[in-house]
């Protein structure tokens, strides 16, 4: 990160709560809920955020969190649990927060708290796979698995490592059904809204007031009317301001499956997806 974007970044929250001032004629942000969007990587988690921006325009909230909180340190290795709940606490009230953090005891204790609003989007594990490949190889040179993927002679053999995961040579990347694990664990939680990407997409419009009502479960009433709300929820949705969009698109993993990937897929991943609802069978 370079001096400049250092002072915009540290500038941003009283410049966004300054906005937030004018907007909503008030000094406190107290009255509405605490909110956490929460995802794995590369499965609609800027989508949401550009949602929970949009929540900013018709709740008083100062401004959603600049940074994401996560369980892996941008140098490589794991962060402790401690310093991730402590990240949780420290999000100030008004505040949206967001990030990629796993349903241990502490964290979902303290985000399912009464009173609290929480969502977690998830992806066809088919088309995060897709994303992941494509993000860690052409669009993000920092990712732990550039250099590997582009030692690689294709997308295919790239996409068979997504798969079956790796861990060799210093490199460490789970199976795909190891990374849902995560996800089962979110979709076990109480007071959880767990949205599949697919449905932003293709029922949206039914996804967003059911992520209003969520709010409105709290007891608290959003003062913007619904429709109002509604309109400017589909205004803040553009996938392609986001610095990691390729496509936006649901199914798109059709397009890259070989027949091979398909039967590797089934053998590492079992019934994972009918378990997610995504296939009645194992026949695709």
């Amino acid at each position: 990160m370079t001096i400049t974007q250092k002072i915009r970044r540290t500038l941003r929250p009283a410049g966004k709560t300054a906005q937030a001032i004018l907007r909503w004629k008030r000094f406190s942000f107290h009255e509405a809920p605490p909110i956490f969007g929460n995802s794995k990587p590369k499965s609609g988690s800027h989508l949401l955020l550009q949602i929970l921006n949009g929540f900013t325009q018709i709740m008083p909230y100062q401004y959603v969190d600049a940074d994401p909180i996560r369980t892996i340190k941008y140098a490589g290795g794991r962060r402790t649990a401690d310093e991730i709940l402590a990240d949780l606490k420290r999000i100030p009230q008004g505040v949206i927060g967001w990030g990629y953090v796993d349903a241990t005891k502490e964290n979902a204790s303290f985000l399912t708290d009464t009173g609290r609003v929480n969502y977690f989007i998830y992806r066809d594990p088919r088309d995060m796979l897709v994303s992941q490949v494509f993000f860690a190889t052409d669009m993000h040179g920092e990712h732990g698995m550039h250099e590997y993927y582009n030692s690689l002679p294709d997308f295919g053999t790239r996409l068979n490592v997504a798969i079956t995961g790796i861990d060799k040579d210093g490199l460490k990347m789970v199976s795909v059904k190891q990374r849902y694990e995560g996800v089962f664990q979110w979709l076990e939680q109480r007071n959880v809204m767990c949205i599949r990407f697919e449905e932003l997409i293709n029922n949206r419009d039914a996804t967003l007031n059911a992520m209003l009502d969520e709010v409105e479960k709290t007891g608290y009433k959003i003062p913007t009317p619904r429709e109002r709300a509604l309109s400017i929820l589909v205004d803040a949705i553009n996938p392609k301001k986001s610095h990691t969009f390729r496509s936006g698109k649901t199914g798109g993993w059709s397009q890259h499956f070989t027949e091979e990937h398909k039967k590797l897929f089934k053998e590492v991943a079992g019934d994972l997806l009918v378990r997610l609802g995504y296939e009645m069978g194992n026949d695709w």
